[in-house]
């Protein structure tokens, strides 16, 4: 495997604790001339350019299709990211939704490639064999594709989308062959769901030489379902793994690095676990989001949108778009408080935020 000796290397260096040192202080910040007013440096856009799609995944979307769907034309989007780029915005992801059913997005990245940007893509991955070549030319550096089981019939029982978890398969494949790589996968757990998917997501990462990271379920659905008790909390995913086959630390890439990773003892594939709930990263945090209708939302979890589309339709130049951007950002949280008395859910369900 191509991240073996790599991996080896890492772990050599790295503690052997089975978890990374969740009270240590934070990373120091690269530099950015977006800045909140916790210090932090902001240098991640996520922009989401549709709020369809075509799964119905349980912790995500109800099974109905009653919504009414808002998406910003292409050239907007591209003229907001490049205002965010002359900001210091490093790593621009395009989501959803599901981003690959929006026309256009292959000319969106075409528009706002740039060396010096880091472009990352998150998919459901079952449109993806198809576009996987003209992402890639058109700019595209990097992608996610979400999937929540490798067990074809627990994944449609996930998604709601029978016979679909070959196509999101072809889609990894097509995109590791066009050098789309490394490939992460993303998958939510769910207890009463696919907890038992832990150990097959690991031979998957160490089969298909992908990362694998599992992400704790956060309170961001429509059906509005979130327990803490269905949360499967980072310390029982790293039972589960352990009982597979020993698991040792990875550094971080980044200072904001969202998932804590881990390669087994021999080296071979890697696992990130995402956890927010048990967990949180929010003193490093870099991230600003952009919904589909325009919409600059600064936490996850906030209770506000701040309509930064309604400053480029009412004729505004760029500079004034930067100057509501810095504006918006110094208003960025502090953290979420997700399991503490006074939480409340967010005013939007994360279809409509981005992924």
């Amino acid at each position: 495997m191509k991240r073996e000796a790599s991996n080896r290397i890492v772990v050599l260096m790295a503690t052997a604790l089975p978890i990374l040192d969740a009270v240590s202080p934070p990373l120091p910040a690269s530099s950015a001339a977006l800045r909140d007013s916790h210090g932090r440096a902001i240098t991640d856009l996520r922009v989401s350019v549709t709020d369809r799609c075509n799964y119905r995944c349980v912790y995500c979307r109800t099974g109905n299709d009653g919504a009414q769907y808002s998406e910003l034309p292409i050239a907007d989007y591209a003229r907001i990211i490049r205002v965010f780029v002359s900001l210091g915005i490093e790593k621009v992801r395009l989501t959803g939704g599901e981003p690959l059913l929006r026309k256009g997005l292959v000319d969106l990245i075409e528009e706002i490639a740039s060396p010096k940007l880091d472009i990352a893509l998150t998919t459901n991955g079952h449109l993806l064999e198809d576009l996987a070549a003209p992402l890639r030319r058109a700019g595209l550096n990097r992608i996610t594709v979400s999937m929540d089981a490798v067990d074809a019939e627990k994944f449609s029982h996930i998604t709601r989308v029978p016979d679909s978890l070959g196509k999101v398969l072809a889609g990894v494949r097509a995109a590791k062959r066009v050098g789309l790589d490394p490939i992460k996968i993303n998958c939510v757990l769910l207890r009463g769901f696919n907890e038992d998917q832990i150990v097959e997501f690991a031979k998957f990462s160490r089969q298909e030489d992908v990362i694998v990271r599992f992400i704790e379920f956060m309170p961001l659905e429509e059906d509005r379902v979130w327990t803490p008790e269905v949360v499967v909390r980072l310390e029982e995913i790293l039972e589960a793994l352990n009982r597979f086959q020993r698991v040792v630390p990875l550094a971080p890439n980044t200072a904001s690095e969202t998932a804590l990773r881990y390669t087994f003892q021999d080296g071979v594939g890697e696992i990130g676990i995402i956890a927010p709930v048990s967990h949180p990263f929010c003193r490093h945090c870099s991230r600003v989001r952009l919904t589909s209708d325009g919409k600059l939302r600064t936490c996850l979890f906030s209770q506000f949108d701040h309509d930064l589309y309604g400053v480029l339709r009412r004729g505004e130049d760029d500079s004034a778009l930067a100057q509501f951007i810095r504006r918006t950002v110094d208003q960025k949280e502090a953290r979420h408080h997700i399991g503490e008395p006074d939480f409340m859910k967010p005013s939007r369900s994360m279809v409509h935020i981005g992924g």
